[in-house]
């Protein structure tokens, strides 16, 4: 069951053009005694086998664990499959290349499989990914997922081909990234998370492995409906400027658009489980008249051609500046994180070029947003990257003996929010 809620300031000052608006979506069981039942799934774990996995020894160690934590995680009869990445990829469980469903044989199976798996070779992804999506071609599941996990950067592949991969593998399955140790990429993971519509992280200690794939495959077994796609209507002369996923994590989805006809667009959401997402819309209109009132948008989430919530975005020109000058508290909620996202990645890769002036610049504003939006973990972070003189005012010192991994750590979270408090 989906129910939707617009939050707004539906009035614009006479001559004013822009409305925004935070659509808050949630995705829950109809009830207890009559329950959605879970979709038929599939999933695939990719494991880095590259050599840097050996060094130091408990990083292999802790993603065998890792894998199997996952595999027993799995419900019975879930195909799964599990992939050795390297400069190549090859399927070390089941022996042939195919998915098997889970069942306390296979499982053993994969147990014994994962137990000798050994580190040497280099790291392509996208090998891993060609593989994963040829897996999940030969198989039926409603909803596929797969979990990758790395401790390096893509160093074999060009960002260039990556993306060709990834475009091949849009909407075939979702893809959680993770990376462990301290020489992997937040843009990557955060590259290849986006594109298949899954989460990003990184985690500095291997022990934390086991315990994160459990999450995240609980999470996938209890997704109940497959391909939501946000619809949004707008009217003649209007233009979207932007629509993302503002909550759990941004994701702009802007230029993901399905077009429907002229006036309709299709946004991809992937698959839900019982959740709650907010959606950041923003939408230009030709100026109107005092007293006017007109529809905006039509929102709606739909599934197979079935409509499962919809709302309307209505604006009013005034001019009663009391009323115009209304901000709504989600939208200017949203906005900051989503400044502040950018503000963090962007003084990142400044302070990656050697750009030390212009990364103080945007990892003071970081700081500072941290502090508006109440961003504590975010904080925490920048803390490891900066020495924060006073966090109200963005005033800050760049840490020149910074870890890269707390950077990295940095960026791959730069994309979670948290919830306006009402």
């Amino acid at each position: 069951m989906f129910q939707a809620e617009v939050f707004q300031n539906r009035y614009l000052p006479v001559g004013g053009t822009v409305i925004d608006a935070v659509l808050s979506v949630t995705a829950a069981e109809a009830g207890r005694h009559n329950p959605v039942a879970a979709l038929d799934a599939a999933q695939v774990i990719m494991v880095d086998c590259s050599g840097s996995m050996s060094d130091p020894p408990s990083k292999m160690a802790e993603a065998k664990k890792a894998t199997i934590a996952a595999v027993d995680a799995l419900r019975d009869g879930v195909a799964f499959a599990v992939i050795a990445g390297r400069e190549d990829a090859e399927v070390v469980y089941p022996p042939a290349d195919t998915l098997v469903p889970a069942t306390r044989k296979t499982r053993a199976e994969a147990r014994q499989a994962v137990s000798q798996l050994n580190p040497g070779g280099g790291t392509v992804v996208g090998t891993w990914l060609n593989l994963t999506n040829d897996l999940f071609a030969r198989h039926p599941a409603e909803f596929k997922h797969a979990i990758m996990l790395t401790d390096g950067r893509n160093q074999h592949e060009t960002p260039r081909q990556l993306a060709a991969v990834l475009r091949t593998c849009e909407r075939r399955f979702v893809c959680d990234t993770r990376g462990v140790g301290d020489d992997w990429s937040g843009t990557e993971l955060r590259t290849i998370a986006s594109a298949l519509l899954g989460t990003a992280d990184g985690l500095a200690h291997p022990g934390d492995l086991a315990a994160d794939f459990r999450r995240m495959t609980e999470a996938a077994m209890s997704k109940t409906l497959a391909d939501v796609t946000l619809r949004l209507w707008t009217p003649a002369r209007s233009s979207l400027r932007f629509v993302r996923q503002a909550y759990p994590h941004v994701e702009d989805l802007t230029g993901r658009r399905i077009e429907v006809s002229d006036r309709i667009g299709d946004y991809p959401t992937g698959a839900w489980g019982n959740e709650n997402r907010d959606y950041h819309l923003s939408i230009a209109l030709p100026p109107g008249a005092a007293g006017e009132e007109r529809l905006a948008a039509r929102i709606s989430l739909v599934s197979e051609d079935q409509t499962l919530a919809e709302s309307r975005l209505t604006v009013t020109w005034t001019d009663d500046h009391a009323l115009s000058m209304k901000i709504n508290s989600r939208v200017a909620h949203y906005s900051g994180q989503a400044e502040l996202a950018a503000a963090i990645q962007k003084g990142l890769a400044a302070r990656d070029a050697g750009d030390f002036d212009n990364a103080t610049d945007l990892l003071g504003r970081a700081v500072q947003l941290a502090a508006e939006t109440g961003h504590e973990e975010t904080a925490k972070l920048l803390d490891r990257v900066v020495d924060v003189i006073d966090a109200r005012a963005g005033y800050v010192r760049l840490r020149r003996d910074a870890a890269d991994v707390d950077a990295e750590m940095a960026n791959v979270r730069s994309v979670k929010t948290v919830r306006v408090k009402n």
